[in-house]
């Protein structure tokens, strides 16, 4: 075990200040800071609000315009170790201003990064949403996904069992990019 330092960037889709969507993230970033101190290492934690930049977002989509808001963004990924990606589920999808911030970026920039997904919604009927919707955009940017996903509606904040997951997919994250695949694929020349 060798002390490395991380950067984790927390993309949250949530649209009230405060949102459970955000908190969500938060926890999943405390105990990924948690297990990566205990494993020796020092992790930086950013965070990319979709809602302070959803008109840059929408104006990249029509004109392909980046601002230097989204730039800071999209710069924010690129240098990131590892991503927990959170976004309110509606209508059984993660809402539009996640999915549209994932569309404009290049296809390359995700390659083989650590990422958690993690939903929230107003019920459990969307419970499948992280690996039904979200886990294939990801597949198609590449990343490396952790196995478990999170999700939280109203009834789950007190339900321990919502700790365990978020337990699970932290040392999954703090693993993956112990691993730092993601840099050897960017070193890499077969890289398309």
């Amino acid at each position: 075990m060798s002390t490395e330092r991380f950067r984790l960037v927390l993309v949250s889709a949530g649209t009230s200040d405060p949102s459970s969507t955000r908190l969500l993230a938060d926890r999943t970033a405390d105990r990924v800071t948690a297990l990566a101190a205990r494993r020796g290492h020092e992790l930086t934690v950013g965070v990319i609000e979709l809602r302070e930049i959803a008109a840059d977002i929408s104006t990249a989509l029509v004109s392909q315009l980046i601002t230097p808001r989204l730039q800071q963004a999209i710069t924010a990924l690129a240098e990131a170790d590892g991503i927990v990606a959170a976004a309110p589920v509606y209508k059984a999808s993660p809402s539009g201003l996640f999915s549209s911030f994932f569309h404009v970026l290049d296809n390359d920039l995700l390659i083989g990064k650590p990422v958690v997904l993690a939903a929230t919604a107003g019920t459990a009927r969307h419970a499948l949403v992280a690996d039904d919707q979200m886990r294939p955009m990801f597949a198609y940017l590449r990343t490396m996904t952790a196995p478990t996903s999170l999700f939280a509606a109203p009834e789950d904040w007190s339900d321990p069992a919502l700790n365990t997951r978020i337990d699970r997919a932290a040392v999954e994250l703090v693993l993956l990019m112990e691993s730092g695949f993601a840099a050897q694929i960017k070193d890499e020349s077969w890289q398309s």
